[in-house]
């Protein structure tokens, strides 16, 4: 386990990884490369619901400072540069996304063997204010973010949570949406599976009286195949299997379909990444 409580954002991570990460219903394809100066170049073209869109950007590390560069279809330009311990435990990261000089951030996280903290500001005439915090250990840690609108001097949000790390399992308590909701992970690791994991997330929604339950696990099939499947009681029910083709080269298939409306159409994504 890494040192210290980690970031807020990342309380229940795990979790929500083996849920969501990789399910898509879109279709695209990433070509990445690099070369021995140091730069990364990576291009990805993607069709979402029938609308295509593309990127290519740049990548470039030097000591602990890192600029990345993408040029998306839409004629922007988004930059970002990062830089890490320029002050102990510190990394600075500010992007720009062009011609939308509004869109500008800039972010600071610290983190410490018993505390973190990060504090983003947006670049325009009324900013945004985002900040989180956590306390606490690897293996038990209590934290808290929120979201503070400078126009309108009011929190666009505030959550807070506990989060508790084993070497073999992990859980989590998050309460979001200003107290409206609630949500409950546990993601435990099983010998059975092969290096695969099972996952339970249970969340209510106190205005609506809405509760949802979600499993999950993952199989790894051999050291180049892993399956995922989750399934919720509302009936949605997904599934995907992942394939390396060759080193750090993947391809994704992934499917959905509501088993409560059997008439409609399933939906299906496939991923395929390169490295040549």
């Amino acid at each position: 386990m890494s040192k210290g409580p980690g970031l807020f954002s990342d309380f229940g991570k795990k979790a929500k990884d083996l849920l969501n990460k990789d399910y898509s219903s879109d279709q695209k394809i990433t070509i990445s490369s690099s070369s021995f100066s140091g730069v990364a170049l990576t291009s990805n073209v993607a069709n979402k619901g029938g609308l295509s869109s593309g990127d290519v950007g740049a990548r470039y590390k030097y000591k602990n400072a890192e600029v990345d560069v993408k040029l998306e279809t839409e004629s922007n330009i988004v930059t970002t540069l990062s830089v890490t311990d320029f002050l102990p435990s510190t990394k600075a990261i500010a992007s720009i996304k062009l011609p939308g000089y509004n869109s500008g951030k800039l972010e600071v996280q610290y983190l410490h063997q018993h505390a973190s903290f990060t504090g983003a500001l947006g670049l325009d005439k009324s900013p945004a204010v985002d900040f989180s915090a956590a306390i606490g250990t690897p293996s038990i840690a209590f934290g808290a973010e929120a979201t503070y609108i400078t126009a309108s001097g009011e929190f666009a949000k505030y959550n807070t949570g506990v989060s508790l790390t084993k070497p073999d399992s992990s859980a989590s308590v998050i309460l979001a949406d200003k107290g409206d909701s609630i949500r409950f992970s546990y993601l435990r690791n099983v010998n059975q599976l092969y290096g695969g994991a099972v996952v339970g997330e249970m969340s209510r929604r106190f205005s609506t009286n809405e509760n949802t339950l979600t499993v999950g696990c993952s199989y790894v099939v051999d050291p180049q195949t892993l399956l995922k499947a989750k399934l919720n009681n509302h009936g949605n029910l997904g599934a995907l299997v992942q394939h390396e083709l060759m080193p750090k080269s993947f391809l994704t298939i992934s499917g959905a379909f509501d088993t409560k409306a059997l008439q409609n159409t399933p939906k299906f994504g496939l991923a395929l990444s390169l490295k040549p």
